[in-house]
Formats: C-alpha cells, sequence, structure tokens
C-alpha cells in the first residue's frame, strides 16, 4: 500500500444494487439473502438513489423503490484518500458509500470496515520497521521485508500462551477481515512467529490454512534470542501454545481485585 492509500484499494467491487423499478418485497427479500441493510439503486450503470431497510418501514410491499428512495446519495471517488473518505463516513454517520468513476458508473462500495482496515495496515508496518532496525542494530546486518501469506502450519511460536477472550476479538476480526498482518522471521527451515499469536491461533480454530504477513529474512548464523527462549519453553508448534480461559487474563484479575476492594469499602479512582 502506498502511504496515501486509496478507496479504490480498500472498496468491494462485487456489489448488490437493485433497480428503481423493484418493489420493497424485492428489497426485504434481497435484505434476507444478502444480510445487508441497504443497497445503491442502480440505473444504466449509474448510482440514482439509496433505499436503507430502515426507508422500508411501513411502505406497502408492491410499492416502487423509485418512490421511496433516497436520492441525495453520498457517493466516494475512486481516487479519494482514505483518510478523506473516513472523515465523510465519520461526519455523516454512513457505514457504507456507493464508489463511482467520473462518470457516476458504480464501481464498488466503501465501508467503515474498510476504513478500520485501512488504518490497521497502516500502523503494522511500524512495528516491522521497529523490529527491522532492532536485528540490523544488534546483529550488525541488513535486512530486508517482504509482504508474502505465509502457511500457518509452518510458524514456529515464541509465545507460550494467549488469552481466550482476546482470541474471540481476533476471531471477530478475521471474520471480518479485519486482522492486520502477522510478523514473522524466515531461516533456511523455519517460520519464527514473532507478532500475532492471538490472530494465528485464531485463524486455526476458523480452519484458515495461510495468512498475510510481514516477513524478514535472516541468516541461519544468526542467533536470535527469541528463538532460543521458544526453545527453553518447549515452543516447537502452534500446538505447544496454551489458551488461558477469561478468569486468568491480567485484566479481568485486575477487574476482580477492584471489585473485591469495593465490597471492603475502598475507594478506587481512576488515572
Amino acid at each position: 500500500m502506498t502511504d496515501h492509500p486509496k478507496v479504490k484499494n480498500y472498496m468491494t467491487t462485487e456489489v448488490d444494487t437493485v433497480s428503481p423499478e423493484k418493489t420493497v418485497k424485492d428489497v426485504i427479500e434481497l435484505i434476507r439473502g444478502t444480510g445487508h441493510d441497504g443497497f445503491p439503486v442502480v440505473e444504466n450503470g449509474k448510482v440514482t438513489g439509496y433505499v436503507s431497510a430502515s426507508g422500508l418501514l411501513e411502505k406497502a410491499l408492491g410499492e416502487k423503490i423509485s418512490s421511496i428512495m433516497s436520492r441525495d446519495v453520498l457517493v466516494a471517488d475512486m481516487e479519494m484518500d482514505m483518510s478523506d473518505v473516513a472523515r465523510v463516513i465519520f461526519r455523516s454517520g454512513k457505514s457504507k458509500l456507493p464508489v463511482v468513476d467520473k462518470s457516476g458508473h458504480l464501481r464498488g462500495i466503501i465501508t467503515n470496515s474498510d476504513v478500520i482496515r485501512s488504518h490497521i495496515e497502516r500502523t503494522s508496518p511500524q512495528k516491522v520497521w521497529t523490529l527491522k532496525k532492532t536485528l540490523e542494530a544488534i546483529h550488525n546486518i541488513h535486512v530486508d521485508v517482504m509482504r508474502e501469506s505465509v502457511n500457518i502450519d509452518e510458524l514456529v511460536p515464541t509465545q507460550p500462551k494467549v488469552y481466550a477472550d482476546e482470541l474471540d476479538g481476533r476471531i471477530y476480526e478475521l471474520k471480518k477481515g479485519l486482522a492486520e498482518p502477522i510478523v514473522v522471521i524466515r531461516k533456511t527451515n523455519k517460520l519464527i512467529l514473532v507478532d500475532g499469536h492471538h490472530r494465528v491461533i485464531a485463524a486455526k480454530k476458523l480452519g484458515i490454512k495461510s495468512m498475510d504477513a510481514y516477513v524478514i529474512p535472516v541468516s541461519d548464523e544468526i542467533h536470535l534470542g527469541m528463538e532460543r527462549t521458544a526453545m527453553s519453553s518447549g515452543l516447537h508448534t502452534l500446538s505447544d501454545i496454551k489458551i488461558l480461559d477469561y478468569a486468568k487474563h491480567p485484566l479481568i484479575e485486575i477487574t476482580k481485585r477492584l471489585k473485591k476492594d469495593d465490597e471492603n469499602g475502598m475507594t478506587h479512582v481512576s488515572q
């Protein structure tokens, strides 16, 4: 991605639409079939309106969409910066915008989830850059960073445990397409997982075989501290990672302790 990602980089190009001649009944069936709560109204390839689930309330089943659709439609241009479309979505309260070209033809749709995903992918490289600089400084080497898909079953973990509640969050993100790339160091016959243990375990639970990753290749002669720690901890495959239940999550423990203190008459002030 570029420093200024565009709408065209994140939009969904396959869009469910309706024509002005469709009826309320048709759209209700489309909502049931797709799970979406609104659709661009398209005629001759151009966006002429928008119909939402709330706009169907108390309407006759046979009423034409052309008579109830909103004609004042906010749209995004394919070349808009994602930061700009984020402002439009935030200020308008819309969850999605049709994307059009200069002639007004529908080319896709951009959602608030796409905005979040674009933000995640911009913050991830900072982690990778920090790791790259650390490796170069400690080992006096130059390393490159590549973006590719990796087989998660080949990953060697460096973290012995993950938390069940955070795992639930990562599963949700993966289902929504929001998870950021994992970070991996590659040796000749080894893929060392540096960042993304919750994401990887979540992917495994969902039956996902490969994941997007930032990969940093290093020589086998480089002795990594995290690699030695993983070996001494008996970490060889993802199955060696323990999933801790909610009661053992440190945030839950803090909450329980605060609650107990409150019951004993102590007062706490959040910083």
